[in-house]
């Protein structure tokens, strides 16, 4: 067995333009007198990395590393979940998801599938620059719009749509695995790989491509009402990150799953600090660890209610709590019997 590596921090809810939070050296400095061993870099703020510059250079991809090693921490991911979004996106979707791309892109759908796919490319190379061995990404959505059948949905409308999701993704997982990065996508509301119907869906339409690969995050199964305990058991071999971030669900006579259009403050199924919520993290770390998971724990902090800086303080403590430390014999050794086969014979009647 192995032990989870942890605890760590995912960025990207934490950036911003005042210090320390301004710049890598600032925000690693910070992470690590929170006590996290490592971080999850995201790669659309070049202040941080330059996505292409640590693709094309070995150097430069060295230095990004020295940065943050400096800090006394480690690089757990890279995660391109904003580029990832824009490998596929429905038409009811456009204008809305043009501000994940460079201006120069915007109100052109296919120039921005191309930046997307290239910065895709990219990061499968960073990651290996790097000395990465997984990858944090988005799916994207044709279908998402089509999620409730109503009006009817045409026949064969989902066949068309995963069909042509796997179509963009092959290339990329190909690139992925040419660099020998596992692409891990984070199964989430929004996206067409939302839940373990639809990634299998996708698995088949990519030849169950063996970098496809999960990031495990249970909040977005608690609002789904999906049984997140068995989702590790099915898919563990799959699982490759791990977001842990915590999340509840408290439906009333007037909303549930859907939230009524309704504030995260005041939905049914809402983000919550670590521990604040309903995710039962003690048998997820069992299970992750009885598995064999091989990656990191990594927090991702969102919540309606608490101070960020009083979550990701909280969460680093709430994350080591739970890490397992594997242990290296059976707790019944000690009444061990040494190997007799004449004894087992005996025993057996044979």
């Amino acid at each position: 067995m192995t032990t989870i590596q942890g605890p760590a921090v995912f960025l990207a809810q934490f950036i911003g333009d005042e210090g320390p939070f301004d710049s890598l050296a600032g925000i690693c400095a910070w992470a690590k007198g929170l006590g996290f061993q490592g971080v999850q870099l995201p790669t659309n703020d070049p202040r941080f990395i330059d996505l292409q510059k640590a693709a094309e250079s070995q150097a430069y991809a060295d230095e990004i590393r020295g940065v943050v090693n400096a800090a006394g921490l480690e690089i757990t991911e890279l995660s391109t979940h904003l580029q990832g979004q824009l490998v596929a996106v429905n038409p009811a979707y456009d204008q809305l998801f043009d501000g994940f791309a460079p201006e120069a892109y915007r109100n052109n759908p296919k120039a921005r599938q191309q930046w997307a796919v290239q910065q895709l490319k990219y990061a499968a190379k960073a990651s290996q620059n790097l000395g990465l061995k997984a990858h944090a990404t988005f799916s994207g959505a044709l279908l998402w719009p089509m999620l409730y059948p109503w009006p009817q949905r045409p026949a064969g409308l989902v066949e068309d749509g995963f069909a042509e999701l796997g179509r963009r993704w092959l290339p990329i997982l190909n690139a992925f695995d040419g660099c020998g990065v596992d692409l891990c996508y984070e199964i989430h509301p929004g996206e067409d790989l939302h839940d373990g119907v639809t990634y299998e869906l996708f698995l088949n339409q990519v030849q169950q491509h063996p970098r496809a690969c999960l990031l495990y995050d249970p909040s977005h199964f608690v609002l789904q009402c999906l049984d997140y305990l068995e989702y590790i058991d099915i898919y563990h071999e799959r699982i490759k990150m791990f977001h842990v971030k915590d999340a509840e669900f408290n439906p009333t006579g007037r909303q549930g799953v859907y939230g009524g259009y309704q504030s995260w403050l005041n939905r049914a199924g809402r983000f919550r600090s670590l521990g604040d919520g309903q995710v039962d993290f003690k048998a997820i770390f069992s299970k992750l660890t009885q598995y064999d998971f091989p990656g990191w724990a990594v927090l991702e902090w969102e919540c309606a209610l608490k101070n960020a800086e009083d979550g990701a303080r909280e969460g680093a403590q709430f994350i080591k709590d739970h890490i397992i430390r594997v242990t290296d014999k059976a707790f019944d050794d000690f009444a061990a019997t040494a190997p007799n086969p004449t004894l087992n014979h005996s025993l057996l009647g044979i």
